[in-house]
């Protein structure tokens, strides 16, 4: 499969209501610590928008939910991605994507024959505490000899004007929080983005 290059991750349906509609084709929801109910209507609002907008919706973490609620694609952290019940994920028709810090992660990430790996922090991140230091632009390259034709994206400190660099060794796909969300004009900056990953698109 072929991701989007530019990889979206927000935390509410009211992000992806403001910025989806600029033309964002790949967003993530990730939600923290909420109710399920809190949840289930974040999911299916979120998915209601995407839809209009022909845009790629993937939930992290609350798989059985994404099930429930009828969403073809999900995204797993490795404590997660052991907690799952992959068969049932697999039975319900979604496609996965997990989360890869190093080389044992990435072993079992592709043992369960995901649609992508992500891997960070490339560079250093303020979105939260890592145990893992930066990983660089030269590991993005050994990254993707290793998994080939599976779509890879890189995630961590991003911004507009270090893509180059990032697509340049390998990543597919380029995720982006805080440098979107923490941004004093989100739109435009995601017009930004938008701009700058179109040569990969």
């Amino acid at each position: 499969m072929k991701l989007d290059p530019f990889y979206l991750i927000v935390d509410s349906s009211d992000w992806i209501r403001r910025l989806v509609p600029l033309g964002v084709k790949l967003v993530q929801l990730r939600i923290k610590d909420q109710p399920e109910r809190v949840l289930r209507e974040e999911i299916a609002a979120s998915k209601e928008i995407c839809a209009e907008h022909s845009c790629q919706l993937i939930v992290n973490d609350y798989w059985q939910l994404a099930i429930d609620e009828g969403c073809d694609f999900i995204h797993l952290g490795q404590e997660d991605l052991a907690d799952a019940d992959v068969d049932a994920i697999r039975s319900a028709g979604l496609k996965l994507g997990v989360s890869t810090h190093d080389g044992a992660e990435l072993e079992t990430a592709l043992a369960v024959a995901p649609e992508y790996v992500a891997l960070g922090p490339v560079y250093p991140t303020v979105l939260k505490k890592m145990k893992w230091a930066p990983q660089g632009l030269e590991k993005i390259g050994r990254w993707k000899d290793q998994i080939g034709g599976l779509p890879l994206v890189a995630i961590g400190g991003l911004n507009p004007e270090r893509l180059p660099g990032v697509f340049e060794n390998g990543a597919d796909s380029a995720a982006v929080v805080t440098d979107i969300t923490r941004n004093s004009d989100p739109e435009a900056r995601t017009r930004e983005w938008i701009s700058a990953t179109a040569q990969w698109r």
